[in-house]
């Protein structure tokens, strides 16, 4: 007997990392050393304040049942206060703010919320796989927005045609970028607010790296600007602000109506998050900033590290100014998935291929720094090591 699946789950693509983290593991039971640079997995821990917030919250009996969809009032609360203090944007905690299992699911969903058969969805190219995969499962057309290096990694809008804007639904952006590393200013910002007013589509913006920068840079948010909350909502998440991959947390904000309208489909899909973790999350937001200057200037020396060793393995490579990750140029006709194949299997360092991120990907790779620094040197050195 063979059960059949839904055509549209002809739509979605096995995620690559889970392929990798397979092929990892059979390497690591036959013995191999393999030093991880792939995935934009933090390793740093927490501040301490916020994992023992957790484990009090957790002793606490009374927070072990079902919480109310969308996250606590305590927790949307101080998402509004992190977006007052470090943006400048006041947000209904109540109407502008829902908080969601990490941002991933959110961005997936959005696309069911809003997307119908046939509608056009305008996704950055190389970019996170969840923007092509949640367009595609809604049924929507997707259009890529190329990002080049001559074009500073963002979307040259005057290409795209008035057709196509049109019949535009949904489009996505993503600055500090994964994973060309790129920034964008608030002009361009601006610019595609009113190309959305405009055209009347909903402009995503996925901006988990706010609060990873480097070198005096300040990340921007699009709601910023004046009319964002027309036609804009804006991702962020725990993961990356304060080291809680595995904890789950990120949050939507913005646009009433697109909030609403993904918060009521998440109430049909799932039942919120463990309070002690969004009490944790709410004292992280509201609380004492200042440890994160610490954790950039690890992630910084990390950059460095690879930098100056991507580019004497003879790879071009631009110094980013925010994100955990560097978005290297490998030589000409040098193929991304065989080269990181290849690196992993005989120097046993993991690297993401560009064209994981899309077609525009192809012949780069993608490092992430969420490695230890020790690490990060011993694999720098295996690379170094594997061109001559």
């Amino acid at each position: 007997m063979t059960l059949q699946t839904s055509k549209r789950m002809a739509t979605l693509p096995p995620y690559f990392f889970d392929g990798l983290n397979k092929r990892i593991a059979q390497l690591k039971a036959e013995g191999k050393d393999v030093i991880r640079m792939d995935m934009g997995s933090p390793d740093l821990p927490p501040a301490p304040f916020i994992v023992e917030a957790m484990k009090a919250a957790a002793d606490d009996s009374t927070n072990h049942g079902y919480q109310p969809f969308g996250g606590i009032p305590a927790y949307r609360e101080a998402w509004a206060h992190f977006y007052g203090k470090r943006f400048g944007v006041e947000l209904d905690p109540k109407t502008e703010l829902a908080g969601l299992l990490g941002s991933k699911e959110g961005i997936f969903n959005l696309s069911l919320a809003f997307v119908d058969q046939g509608d056009v969805v305008l996704l950055p190219e190389p970019g996170y796989a969840p923007y092509t995969a949640g367009a595609k499962f809604a049924g929507g057309e997707v259009v890529t927005m190329p990002l080049l290096a001559q074009n500073n990694f963002l979307p040259d809008l005057k290409s795209i045609s008035p057709d196509v804007l049109k019949r535009v639904k949904l489009m996505w952006l993503n600055y500090p970028n994964n994973p060309t590393g790129a920034v964008a200013p608030l002009e361009f910002f601006a610019e595609v607010i009113a190309l959305g007013r405009q055209y009347n589509f909903l402009v995503a913006h996925d901006a988990p790296y706010t609060e990873i920068t480097f070198d005096g840079y300040a990340a921007p948010s699009i709601l910023q600007l004046p009319h964002a909350k027309e036609v804009c909502v804006e991702f962020s998440s725990c993961s990356k602000t304060y080291n809680m991959g595995g904890w789950r947390l990120g949050v939507v904000c913005g646009n009433a109506q697109a909030v609403n309208a993904l918060g009521t489909l998440k109430s049909n899909i799932d039942s919120g998050s463990f309070k002690p973790l969004m009490d944790a999350a709410s004292l992280a937001l509201s609380g004492d900033q200042s440890w994160i200057i610490e954790r950039n200037a690890t992630y910084r020396a990390r950059r460095d590290i690879v930098v100056s060793a991507l580019r004497e393995a003879g790879m071009k490579v631009d110094v980013p100014a925010a994100a955990i990750y560097v978005w290297a140029k490998l030589p000409d006709g040098v193929d991304d998935e065989k080269y990181a194949a290849d690196l992993l299997t005989t120097r046993g360092v993991s690297v993401t291929p560009g064209t994981v991120f899309g077609a525009t990907g192809k012949g780069y790779i993608r490092i992430s720094l969420g490695t230890p620094t020790e690490r990060v040197r011993e694999a720098m050195g295996r690379i170094k090591s594997s061109e001559r």
